[in-house]
């Protein structure tokens, strides 16, 4: 079938109308149709793969599950009267088979149901735009469906894995994070080719498992979107841990002889390991989702307005990964509630807020106030704004930074804790810019940073907010006092 008669087979066939549409049931497409239904709005989901996404099958769930012990393991090792009582190497059988409870035995049936008790229809198969408001969506059975939105489409089909324009790749059998994270058995070499967040977190979980880890890093550090220290921290546990960092290194070509992975670096290294992971980066999963049907360019991340309305539509949007703003779960997530509120008034007819900075149509904090944990040993955990970047986006601002070890509750928590808070301060508002944390446990630190940050509080109000003693939350209060020095 040509794409003109293609066109013309769904142009004629009966199409079912919602008032939305929309593409991608991971947890950012979830919480759309939760919000348009909310609102009364009709509402379809057409999901290709297993509804619940990336997040809950290949990337947060069964990352933090395979991470968890190791972190346990080693607070556990930091505590006297225990450290001896977890000598021996994690159950990696164990571990594993939770990793797949946690991710549902990668079966869908319970986000199903959920998507059905709010009153979505689930549509299965894969959709693609015809042209303004219609989706067609082709079922696994070979069966097609034609959907029509009154009011928006909305994309929420995240990103995948980028590997690198290396010859042969495909040969070798690369893993990506799905591989990483779904793995039935612990490879006895693994190299991982990266220095970000899913480069370290896998880099961890399996080092902890028992494999023998070499991470190979084409930059300087690791971690490069947040303050250097968070990366040197992990580098340094890392190969404490025994894991082989390498920075300044690139993979020049990779093959695999007899099972084994052979790797070349341009520092004249060659390499071999039984797995290769490549984590060098996203990119959007829009290429074949007929954006060219509406004008836009296929495979390409979706600029949105505050709304998360694409550039120059009035019935579009896109959100999560797609539209490239902050590659978070709980960040789409965010961008879903508010995409909901913001399609359901213009449904309705009344005026949006989306002007206004943390108003209710406006997805501010993708800008302001995104937190993020990285769930390494030690954790490290960031809101907001870098020191470089406020400088970069012309803010007058002050760095302050304190070491955990001043802290009585970080000695409580685990003997020799080793750690550092900075908060970034702008000097002529008193608020915080942005907050970062690393440390044991520190990930649970990082919602009342992002309070701060969100709530833009005065410095002078937060004096007021007293740290419970004797926690690792007193680190506030010598943020402060070495703030007011």
């Amino acid at each position: 079938m040509t794409d003109t008669e293609h066109t013309e087979d769904t142009a004629q066939a009966t199409a079912t109308a919602y008032d939305v549409v929309v593409l991608g049931a991971g947890p950012v497409g979830e919480n759309v149709a939760d919000r348009t239904r909310a609102a009364g709005l009709s509402t379809a989901v057409v999901e290709s793969e297993l509804v619940g996404g990336e997040c809950s099958y290949w990337a947060c769930m069964p990352s933090k599950a395979l991470l968890r012990p190791a972190i346990a393991r080693a607070d556990a090792r930091r505590v006297p009267g225990l450290r001896h009582q977890v000598d021996g190497p994690l159950d990696a059988p164990a571990v594993l088979a939770h990793r797949d409870y946690m991710a549902a035995h990668w079966n869908d049936d319970g986000q199903v149901a959920w998507l059905e008790s709010v009153g979505a229809s689930v549509y299965r198969g894969h959709g693609r735009l015809a042209g303004p408001r219609r989706v067609v969506v082709d079922a696994p059975d070979g069966g097609r469906h034609v959907l029509t939105a009154r009011h928006a489409v909305v994309i929420s089909t995240g990103s995948r894995a980028q590997l690198p324009d290396l010859p042969g790749l495909a040969q070798v059998r690369p893993w990506s994070s799905r591989e990483a994270t779904s793995a039935k058995e612990v490879p006895g070499r693994l190299l991982v080719v990266g220095g970000g967040v899913v480069a370290v977190e896998m880099a961890t979980a399996w080092r902890a498992l028992g494999s023998e880890v070499t991470v190979l890093v084409r930059g300087k550090g690791l971690l490069p979107r947040m303050e250097p220290f968070a990366g040197e921290l992990v580098a340094e546990a890392l190969t404490e841990a025994g894991a082989d960092v390498r920075t300044g290194t690139s993979v020049t070509a990779v093959t695999r002889e007899n099972g084994t992975v052979v790797a070349l670096t341009d520092t004249g290294d060659r390499m071999e390991a039984d797995e290769i992971l490549f984590a060098t980066g996203r990119a959007p999963r829009t290429d074949d989702l007929g954006l060219d049907t509406v004008g836009l360019e296929p495979g390409s991340w979706l600029p949105v307005d505050e709304s998360l309305r694409v550039t120059g539509s009035e019935w579009l949007y896109a959100v999560g990964d797609a539209n490239h703003r902050a590659l978070l779960t709980h960040q789409g997530k965010y961008q879903a509630r508010i995409a909901g509120a913001a399609i359901a008034a213009r449904a309705a007819g009344v005026p949006l807020l989306e002007s206004d900075p943390w108003g209710a149509h406006a997805a501010t904090a993708d800008h302001a106030a995104v937190p993020q944990v990285v769930f390494t040993d030690p954790e490290a955990a960031a809101v907001g704004l870098s020191l470089a970047e406020a400088e970069q986006a012309g803010h007058r601002v002050r760095a302050v930074d304190v070491e955990f070890n001043s802290v009585a509750g970080a000695g409580l928590y685990a003997e020799g804790y080793r750690g550092r808070a900075r908060m970034v301060v702008d000097l002529d508002h008193e608020i915080l810019r942005g907050v970062t944390f690393v440390g044991p446990a520190v990930g649970e630190l990082i919602h009342s940073a992002t309070i701060a940050v969100a709530g833009e509080v005065p410095i002078s109000r937060l004096w007021h907010a007293v740290p419970s003693f004797p926690t690792v939350s007193e680190v506030w209060l010598r943020l402060l006092e070495a703030y007011r020095g």
